[in-house]
């Protein structure tokens, strides 16, 4: 992983697409150094993880440190100037820790629950196309 920073997500998850989406369209037109990779792609070699375990949070690798959930949101939202004043409101004492709650407890394990059903549908679909 040769960019400084890294961003593993799930392209499958239209609430997880669009955010990145905006996040990779905001980076790229400021030239910042940051990579994006798909969970569903080949990055996930690299990232040393699997699949169901990449779903779950979302991923930031950051000057060789690897950030999940609320970490990872404010290790990316450092790098964006737009962004920077969300980081630092994320991490004061009292948020963090709420923050992290809910992400954990509540967005994250509801996204993950969404990203199963999907592919239960998806290999369903695939099932009765192919007889």
């Amino acid at each position: 992983m040769s960019q400084e920073t890294r961003v593993l997500f799930n392209a499958d998850c239209p609430i997880c697409n669009t955010e990145i989406c905006h996040y990779r369209a905001y980076t790229e037109a400021r030239g910042l150094d940051v990579a994006y990779d798909d969970l569903n792609g080949n990055a996930l070699s690299e990232w040393q993880i699997d699949a169901d375990e990449a779903a779950k949070r979302l991923h930031v690798t950051q000057n060789g440190e690897v950030y999940m959930g609320v970490a990872a949101f404010a290790a990316l939202w450092s790098t964006m100037p737009r962004y920077r004043w969300l980081a630092k409101f994320a991490r004061l004492p009292g948020l963090w820790q709420l923050a992290n709650v809910i992400y954990d407890r509540v967005l994250a394990p509801w996204l993950y629950r969404k990203h199963l059903k999907r592919a239960v549908a998806a290999a369903n679909s695939q099932g009765a196309s192919n007889p």
